[in-house]
């Protein structure tokens, strides 16, 4: 099951996110220390910026000339010049790895190879690995065996607990009241 993303709060943003797996990669990749919705814009606005979003362009561009890209207002991110060479990094990986199909990432294998690959790639931790595994499963309809498993917490039905769960304003509500009673409950401990 596919459905329309509502990630970036943002038809234009979400659109690209749905129709281009890189794009939703690098949202992915970008959602850390700014709100999600605008780390998912990020692809739309670099897309806006360079007439098209390519993995091989993006790629093969000069570096500093993509760091531009990404630091114009409004910026990518908080961080645009490291995130600008993390997004590059990526794009080289997707092409070296994968002949620029990231599709191919989640194309074999179970949840745990799944798992396994998406955590290889730059930017990409184990937490980070399972909510993109999940937002897989849950909203793009790929699921390969033992992908909930693999996603561990992050592929729970009904979960609200990260961006994989968010589809609407609510459950992005949801979601952030679920992230600040998970941080006041370390702070505890």
């Amino acid at each position: 099951m596919t459905r329309t993303l509502c990630l970036a709060q943002d038809p234009a943003s979400d659109e690209l996110l749905a129709k281009d797996p890189f794009a939703l990669l690098v949202g992915m990749m970008l959602d850390q220390q700014i709100p999600m919705e605008k780390a998912f814009k990020g692809p739309k606005v670099i897309e806006e910026r360079l007439g098209a979003f390519a993995v091989r362009e993006i790629a093969e561009m000069d570096e500093g000339e993509f760091v531009v890209v990404a630091s114009t207002p409004p910026a990518i991110h908080r961080f645009p010049g490291s995130m600008a060479k993390r997004v590059q990094e990526l794009a080289r990986y997707v092409v070296e790895h994968y002949d620029g199909d990231v599709s191919r990432i989640w194309a074999d294998g179970d949840g745990a190879a799944v798992l396994g690959r998406l955590k290889s790639l730059p930017g990409f931790g184990d937490q980070k690995a399972r909510i993109f595994l999940a937002l897989l499963g849950k909203q793009r309809g790929v699921e390969p065996d033992g992908w909930r498993d693999a996603a561990g917490d992050y592929g729970v039905a009904g979960a609200r607990r990260s961006v994989a769960d968010v589809v609407d304003a609510v459950s992005l509500g949801e979601v952030r009241e679920f992230k600040k009673a998970a941080k006041a409950a370390a702070r505890k401990t």
